[in-house]
């Protein structure tokens, strides 16, 4: 067995709790244990992100800031700066995107249009894509909102990646969907594509073609992001598109590390704690059709699976242990994996929903676990719905055994 020797639920009563995200984590990079939440009041539907202390108690509550369909998924992405003075959060709403900064010894803040699914570990400035987009093309409610996105779709030179500076207090593209479509090493696979949704739909439509989720290595060196569509409603008749691409902090030395397109499927991609490799369900090499759990340098080379768990959760591994993997499924289940022995080191089940389905939509309904380690991988945060309100659930583990 592992050496796992506690779990202590985080009771905050009254107070709908999630944490940011499985690839973010959400402890001080200080070491001081502290802790970033977003918290939903039911009643009076309004949210805020709280700083709980080591003993988990609240010492800051920031806002308020509104309810958007991706609280319930991901709170505000709430996240800190290097040094733990500063915390960001999405402070807006997907047809008005705002970012938060607060300084926690002036307690001062700027806000600034522009959106951030976490501050880059290496601090600022902000690289992001915008969360609106993914929620419009039908990732929230599985319905197409083309009227809900700050850019139109098909205007691809005027959405893609931004910089969010706040020193200078600007949100700039940087990188945009077509020059990505331009660069891209299957441009004429999806050019095709690109012209069978439009003798369809009709000229003026075509593919969903989006960047999105950029998701950063521990170190701040690296981000991936996603180049497709692979959220978008199946009305439309569009292939999965869903490429995994990385680059390095300045958006140099672009790669495509992973293809999940075009019917190869695969899903959760994250950093593996060496910054340097990636992690998450795909097909395996071995077997063509199962699904497994791979891992694949960032230039995209040597793909290779990492254990046969194929549930599509939340995979990631410790940073103090390379064999020591945590994921998750969508019915509540986190399952801490031997890499070594491809085993299955302990299983614990968390209330997710209240239903027996889980329907469609992010709503305060339903919660995904998303386990995401510390920084010195001696705790593992999860999200859980026991009763009405989330609530999160951290798991102590003894390093030392």
């Amino acid at each position: 067995m592992p050496p796992f020797i506690d779990i202590h639920p985080i009771d905050l009563p009254n107070q709908w709790c999630v944490h940011s995200y499985y690839t973010l984590n959400p402890y001080a990079p200080d070491g001081s244990n502290r802790l970033l939440l977003a918290a939903a009041d039911l009643e009076k539907n309004v949210g805020h992100v709280l700083v709980l202390s080591p003993d988990r108690k609240v010492t800051h509550r920031l806002g308020p800031i509104p309810i958007t369909p991706s609280f319930w998924h991901t709170g505000a992405w709430q996240s800190w700066s290097p040094d733990a003075r500063y915390i960001y959060y999405q402070s807006g709403t997907h047809t008005q995107s705002t970012i938060t900064r607060y300084d926690l010894t002036t307690e001062q803040s700027i806000t600034l249009d522009g959106d951030m699914e976490g501050l880059p570990p290496s601090g600022e400035p902000g690289i992001s894509c915008s969360h609106a987009m993914l929620y419009a093309a039908g990732y929230g409610d599985k319905k197409y909102h083309p009227e809900l996105t700050p850019v139109p779709f098909q205007a691809r030179d005027q959405h893609g990646i931004s910089k969010v500076d706040f020193e200078s207090q600007t949100s700039k593209l940087i990188y945009t969907t077509q020059q990505m479509l331009d660069e891209h090493p299957c441009r004429e696979q999806l050019l095709q594509a690109d012209r069978q949704v439009k003798s369809r739909l009709g000229d003026d439509d075509g593919l969903t073609l989006m960047l999105y989720c950029v998701r950063w290595n521990r170190q701040g060196t690296r981000m991936l992001f996603y180049f497709g569509n692979h959220c978008v409603v199946p009305e439309r008749g569009e292939p999965r598109i869903a490429y995994i691409m990385t680059a390095d902090r300045d958006l140099k030395n672009i790669h495509m590390a992973a293809d999940l397109s075009f019917g190869k499927g695969g899903v959760h991609w994250g950093w593996c704690p060496d910054g340097e490799h990636l992690l998450g369900y795909g097909l395996s090499p071995v077997h063509d059709e199962a699904r497994c759990i791979a891992t694949v340098h960032h230039t995209g080379k040597d793909y290779r699976k990492l254990c046969t768990h194929g549930s599509g959760g939340h995979p990631t591994i410790s940073p103090a242990n390379p064999n020591l993997l945590v994921t998750d499924d969508y019915a509540g289940n986190v399952e801490f994996i031997d890499l070594a022995k491809d085993q299955t080191l302990l299983h614990v089940k968390f209330p997710t929903s209240g239903r027996d389905k889980r329907g469609t939509g992010r709503t305060s309904g339903w919660i995904d676990t998303h386990p995401v380690f510390n920084n010195d991988g001696s705790k593992v945060l999860v999200n859980s719905l026991p009763d009405r309100h989330g609530q999160t659930v951290e798991f102590s583990i003894d390093l030392e055994s």
